[in-house]
């Protein structure tokens, strides 16, 4: 099956190249990044399809079963914005410009150091020689590293100033999940990737693993009332149990108000929650966004998260050097 999926898609990919982005590539002069062009046409291909799947599936189920009515469409505008940066492949290439170098030589260094020649799938032969079984050991172990980092950004204050961002949308809908600061998302991406080289993802692996979880995280984020049951629950992060996360007062606090750290941490899982005791299956349907910004502070006002793009990437600056 996965085997199937992964040849109709790079024919796909292939067909997408030819006849669209390889007569650009050439027509600006750039026939020399060919190869990189075909990678990034896999990525946006995986976009698009993303967004339809947003479009006629996630968004008539938002419709069917709201948890609270659409009052703030500007700021869902914003939101949809932040996605399609990041599903249609802009924020990617921005990072090629600009950190691909830095990554090369990191991983090179990497492989010169003799770490570039594991690879898990092939620590039980036999087993991990069937592809869903080795995408499956490659998801749960990327998405234990995820569990940590999503913790490392409600835990440290400079890191929670960049990633209070995401959480500071009162109007969360399918578009919410690419809500973030770009420099946490750098940070972000920048692990998930060492640690996918580190095991032996192959790229091919590693593009259905980030589609797989974006569209997951979106389903998690959609304006849904809807919970997986008793047992559904403890196998997989519904939208119920995220948005206790981004609950006012529960998801990000910890013992007492003002306090760094939360709840429902989980990225698919809902395992590491589980296991390191930092799981809410309470069944409620709270606001959502942070404390600071209907509770007002010492000077006697809430917090200003901003309202379009480029006044929440500057205030998230200054929260995360302790001057917002």
């Amino acid at each position: 099956m996965i085997d199937r999926l992964t040849d109709a898609f790079s024919a796909l990919q292939g067909w997408f190249f030819e006849a669209l982005v390889q007569p650009m590539v050439f027509a600006v002069g750039l026939g020399g990044w060919t190869e990189d062009a075909f990678d990034a046409t896999g990525w946006l291909l995986v976009g698009l399809i993303q967004v339809v799947v947003l479009l006629a599936v996630i968004g008539p189920l938002q419709r069917w079963r709201a948890v609270e009515p659409v009052t703030d469409r500007r700021a869902i505008r914003i939101d949809v914005l932040y996605t399609l940066i990041h599903r249609l492949g802009l924020f990617r290439l921005a990072m090629f410009f600009t950190l691909e170098p830095f990554f090369d030589e990191a991983i090179g260094f990497l492989r010169t150091a003799g770490w570039g020649t594991f690879h898990l799938d092939e620590a039980w032969p036999g087993v991990t020689d069937v592809p869903w079984v080795a995408f499956a050991t490659y998801l749960v172990v990327l998405d234990f590293v995820g569990y940590w980092i999503h913790r490392g950004q409600h835990q440290f204050r400079w890191w929670w100033g960049l990633h209070s961002l995401h959480h500071s949308q009162r109007q969360m809908t399918m578009w919410s999940d690419d809500r973030n600061h770009l420099l946490d998302d750098i940070v972000h991406d920048t692990l998930i990737v060492i640690v996918a080289q580190l095991i032996g993802v192959a790229p091919g692996q590693f593009i259905a693993f980030v589609a797989f979880t974006q569209l997951s995280e979106s389903l998690q984020h959609a304006n849904l009332k809807l919970g997986f049951g008793a047992v559904g629950e403890r196998l997989w992060i519904s939208p119920r149990f995220h948005r206790l996360h981004h609950s006012i007062g529960l998801g990000h606090e910890s013992r007492g108000a003002h306090t760094l750290g939360g709840c429902n941490f989980g990225v698919l899982l809902p395992w590491w929650d589980m296991l390191f005791r930092t799981a809410n299956f309470e069944e409620r349907y709270d606001p959502t966004g942070i404390r600071d910004q209907v509770e007002p502070g010492t000077d006697g006002r809430v917090r200003d998260y901003g309202r379009g793009f480029w006044t929440q990437q500057w205030l998230g600056l200054k929260r995360m050097v302790g001057r917002g």
